[in-house]
């Protein structure tokens, strides 16, 4: 009966956490967007709702500039959904969604942390490559209209990116890697089980460089707006979407500078935090194997070859 008491008790009090959260990250983003019209950096109006650091400000502003209301969504790689840069538009616009992440048990994960009955929310439960991604989106209907995309995955972010068609959504959020810097236009390789842990102990060779997304997302029809302050997601609007017209005050930096990345997530052999910062972290990971996409064959090259 005690533990009982203590589930109930906990479930509630989370509930009620959850609940606040969301109330008073409503009411600031509704606040923020008195600025809206005058803002030139996108760091400026960064705030953290539900999303990993401030990426739920930036979205708002996007989207509202875009005159976009209730955002038919696809987000690949939420966890159990307590983070992610799309739970903030379910809780407040009861949106239609898809969700796609490996976690065993994923549905009742998520159902959790929120009320699945508010939305049409669709969760699949499955490991996402370059093969099945279309598949996917198309059992789903979730190949047109889409609102806005968000990718994270640590892992082979490139080549699902890779697959899908241009002009795929008006509003995407790509992770990259920062510790592969701002010059290099590189990939890990398309491996279908691709594990961040495994493929280097550090942790630090995963996904694709800031040059590598801003490419790829030039061809499919989108321009680069800018990135979240702590330089992990990049911000895409389709070209549909004019800067000049819907985003005119921004200002964009010819050089992107991802240098000044200070969050410190490497590991040491033994799986435990070993707080490398700067050049050491490049460093750590030289002799790991990237896709030059600089190249027109694509190679396979270590990245101490590169520097």
């Amino acid at each position: 009966m005690k533990k009982l008491f203590q589930f109930i008790t906990n479930f509630f009090f989370k509930s009620y956490l959850q609940k606040k959260q969301f109330l008073n990250g409503h009411s600031n983003i509704i606040t923020h967007r008195k600025n809206y019209e005058n803002l030139k950096n996108l760091n400026d109006i960064e705030y953290k709702v539900f999303s990993q650091s401030g990426e739920d400000g930036i979205i708002d502003f996007l989207l509202s500039n875009l005159n976009i209301e209730k955002p038919k969504f696809i987000e690949i790689g939420v966890g159990d959904y307590s983070e992610a840069n799309t739970r903030f538009l379910y809780e407040r616009c009861s949106p239609k969604g898809l969700i796609i992440d490996c976690l065993n048990d994923l549905e009742n994960k998520i159902s959790k942390n929120i009320k699945l009955w508010t939305g049409d929310l669709k969760i699949v439960e499955n490991y996402i490559n370059s093969k099945n991604l279309i598949k996917i989106l198309e059992e789903n209907d979730f190949i047109n209209d889409i609102d806005f995309f968000s990718l994270d995955i640590d892992g082979i972010d490139y080549w699902i990116l890779e697959k899908l068609p241009s002009n795929f959504t008006k509003v995407a959020v790509i992770e990259f890697n920062a510790n592969f810097g701002d010059e290099l236009e590189i990939t890990v390789p398309n491996m279908e089980n691709f594990n961040r842990s495994e493929y280097h102990f550090s942790n630090l060779c995963f996904g694709m460089s800031i040059k590598a997304a801003i490419n790829l997302m030039e061809k499919k029809n989108y321009y680069f707006i800018g990135t979240n302050l702590m330089r992990t997601n990049a911000f895409f609007i389709s070209k549909d979407y004019s800067k000049d017209k819907y985003f005119p005050n921004i200002e964009i930096k010819n050089k992107l500078t991802v240098s000044d990345v200070n969050f410190r997530e490497s590991r040491d052999k033994n799986g435990k935090l070993s707080f490398l910062s700067g050049k050491d972290k490049i460093e750590k990971i030289k002799e790991c194997e990237v896709i030059d996409l600089s190249s027109s064959t694509k190679r396979i090259i270590k990245i101490k070859d590169l520097l």
